[in-house]
């Protein structure tokens, strides 16, 4: 398929790497593209950077079938834009698609679309160090339809946005707040589906955890509420008796791209990783006798985010006196020093544009 393409006749200022946040500004334009069950998916094109009109009745709005993606696109110092990992990202929205009844697309295409999407942008990719252009497709239900069932038409938008760090703290150690009282996902749920339901129902907790000022909820499992599964924006690791320490995928855990990626660069530095069930009772008692020396969070919007504090109950544990540790650190130099075209990149996760 072709992409048509349509300038913007208003295009948007700017903005100065130095003032940019993350989710607040976005490109000139956006990729669309439809589906129908006679057409499949069709009439894909980059148009300006706009509203859509739906219907009050449009599926979407009332029962939440929606999936996204998260991914970034860096510049490099010789001016190269580069992304990291978009076809694992797109194949993981088809997985996504498949259990929220959305159909599949064809991810090589929506690659080269996203591509042709960025090169237009090319000027939105910010240069400095810390900054990207955060890249978010997402799909949309849209039946004019008031009934439970999938719908039969969906819509596939490509959006663009320049960020900077997406925690105030940057680098610097967050604070996370565990809770006991409410959980994100249960087995046999879509906690492993990036649909927008699944963080629509974590706004109460974060919202309490931020009134009491932490940065992040910790989720514990929907069953036994005892065991670590992920943090809001962040699947979570613990580095314990010098072993890194991972929640095991259930069902209920998002398979985090970063994820991954810290997995595979501590393998290639020779540490020792471990996927498995971890308790938050094993987490204390190793605060307690020292084998715990640091935790961290891995996410496309932050990389790397090493965890300062946690607060369980009446207990609040504190890591390396609030600075970040050694393995955090070096993941955070290895993964984004592939990102930004600085460092050898032996897995091929880089695709240069």
């Amino acid at each position: 398929m072709n992409i048509p393409f349509t300038a913007t006749q208003n295009p948007r200022k700017k903005p100065e790497d130095h003032n940019l946040s993350f989710g607040t500004q976005f490109t000139d334009h956006m990729f669309l593209m439809d589906y129908a069950p006679q057409k499949g998916w069709h009439d894909p094109r980059i148009v300006p950077y706009g509203d859509f009109s739906l219907p009050p009745s449009t599926a979407v709005l009332h029962y939440g079938q929606a999936i996204f993606e998260g991914l970034k696109a860096y510049r490099s110092k010789e001016g190269h834009i580069q992304l990291f990992r978009p076809k694992d990202n797109f194949e993981r929205f088809n997985r996504s698609a498949k259990r929220m009844c959305i159909p599949e697309l064809d991810t090589a295409f929506a690659l080269q679309s996203l591509k042709e999407l960025v090169r237009i942008e090319k000027d939105w990719v910010p240069s400095t160090r810390g900054t990207s252009l955060y890249i978010r497709p997402a799909i949309i239900a849209t039946d004019p339809f008031l009934g439970v069932r999938a719908s039969h038409t969906y819509r596939f938008f490509i959006i663009l946005c320049p960020v900077g760090a997406y925690y105030a703290e940057g680098f610097n150690p967050v604070k996370i707040w565990v809770t006991k009282d409410y959980v994100r996902a249960v087995p046999g749920g879509v906690g492993e589906a990036k649909t927008a339901g699944n963080y629509a129902a974590s706004l109460y907790a974060s919202e309490e955890a931020q009134r009491e000022g932490y940065t992040q909820v910790l989720w514990l499992d929907g069953k036994e509420h005892r065991y670590v599964e992920e943090v809001g924006s962040m699947n979570i690791f613990f580095v314990i008796d010098n072993t890194i320490v991972t929640p095991q995928l259930n069902g209920s855990i998002l398979s985090g791209i970063t994820r991954n990626t810290v997995l595979e660069m501590a393998k290639h530095k020779g540490l020792t990783v471990s996927e498995r069930r971890i308790s938050m009772d094993e987490i204390c008692q190793a605060h307690k006798n020292g084998s715990l020396s640091e935790a961290f969070g891995s996410g496309t919007a932050a990389v790397i985010s090493p965890v300062g504090t946690i607060r369980y109950g009446d207990e609040i544990l504190t890591l390396r006196e609030g600075k970040a540790g050694p393995i955090s650190s070096m993941l955070f130099d290895e993964i984004t020093g592939i990102q930004y075209g600085e460092k050898q990149d032996p897995f091929h996760w880089v695709e240069k544009i």
